[in-house]
């Protein structure tokens, strides 16, 4: 199965026609709104060279799992 989805909006413009393997293998700096400078301390701090490991990072994941469940408690 076909799947597409428009990014433009989420990515760098250098990074709007490659394919999937390449931007979760490019910095985080790929993404719209995170300056080279942010992702350098991504690096420093976490660890994260990639989109990759940004998306599969444990804190960010945590963070993720947090938000999706406000407003869901009693």
């Amino acid at each position: 199965m076909a799947v597409s989805v428009d990014l433009s909006k989420a990515l760098d413009k250098a990074y709007e026609d490659k394919s999937l393997k390449e931007i979760l293998d490019a910095s985080p700096a790929a993404l719209a709104g995170v300056t080279d400078a942010a992702a350098q301390a991504l690096k420093d701090a976490l660890g994260i060279d990639t989109v990759r490991e940004l998306g599969s990072n444990k804190y960010f994941a945590v963070a993720g799992v947090l938000v999706a469940l406000e407003g869901k408690t009693t």
